[in-house]
């Protein structure tokens, strides 16, 4: 079973999945080992990660995909990978579907967003032209196929940012040509009232995301709300680095006391990163413990 098929029947259950967001191989295998079902590669958080700049398209094509194949080497369940805008025209746009699909991701997500995009809870986003967004989604559809009969596959998360410049009449219509073009998953970025999240999900078919972020635009919901609206899936872009980046300042800043509290315990933290297991498997190919 593909991740992609693994994905796929995810979302073919009647709820809504919270899914974590992940910034690192890490981080995603934390998320796994604590039993979430799939997780998305925060383009925000990997760029904070990776390179410790903001998610202002300064990470390469290269870098993202990169950062993604680190992921999917160390989870097994499903990675929905940001693919940004798709790097340039419609044949970087498939590029970029085919590379994420080779890193192990199961869905690409990609945007209506001017290049360079902008964090969809920020300030001076603008999106491109219909013709160029749908052009996008095409492109993107037809790598998918192209995979499929490879015997690949990947499924689609087409984005809209067009709420913020043009309302959200315009990024429903975007959205619904999205899905007549072929896209797997539809999100519709920074609904501003539980009003519009309904008005959304009534005017859309198929899966839905919900992006959450803590003090962003859209209202954070309960879970059991947010799966009574209509969405599938409840993405935390940046809940955990968040908590990581605020536990390492407050533990930063009691070390000049010597206060090193809440610390993950030694043991435990080589079991998560995979010590034990590395041990238990190389045992198998130590010949003094083997029976002769």
């Amino acid at each position: 079973m593909t991740q992609a098929s693994r994905l796929r029947a995810l979302l073919a259950e009647d709820r809504c999945h919270i899914m974590p967001c992940c910034y690192d191989a890490l981080s995603a295998k934390l998320i796994a080992q604590e039993g979430y079902a799939l997780t998305f590669m925060s383009g925000f958080a990997a760029s904070a990660s990776r390179i410790g700049a903001p998610d202002l398209g300064l990470m390469s094509y290269g870098e993202v995909v990169d950062q993604a194949r680190n992921i999917c080497d160390a989870i097994t369940i499903p990675l929905l990978a940001d693919g940004d805008t798709g790097y340039g025209n419609a044949m970087n746009v498939r590029r970029t579907v085919t590379g994420f699909a080779k890193a192990g991701a199961a869905s690409v997500m990609i945007e209506d967003q001017l290049a360079p995009k902008r964090c969809g809870h920020t300030p001076g986003k603008a999106v491109v032209g219909r013709n160029e967004a749908f052009d996008r989604i095409r492109a993107a559809v037809d790598a998918r196929t192209a995979l499929q009969e490879e015997g690949g596959d990947m499924l689609i998360l087409a984005r809209t940012d067009a709420r913020h410049e043009h309302g959200l009449s315009e990024a429903i219509d975007r959205a619904a040509r999205f899905a007549e073009l072929g896209a797997d998953i539809l999100f519709v970025e920074a609904p501003r009232s539980e009003a519009e999240m309904r008005e959304v999900c009534a005017a859309l078919p198929g899966p839905k995301m919900a992006n959450i972020v803590e003090g962003g635009a859209t209202p954070d919901l309960p879970n059991d709300v947010l799966r009574d609206i209509g969405y599938s899936i409840a993405a935390y872009p940046l809940t955990l680095m968040a908590a990581a980046m605020q536990a390492m300042v407050t533990t930063l800043r009691g070390m000049r006391d010597d206060s090193r509290t809440d610390l993950m315990d030694f043991g435990e933290l080589r079991r998560r990163i995979g010590f034990d297991d590395y041990y238990a498997t190389s045992e198998r190919y130590d010949t003094s413990k083997r029976e002769t």
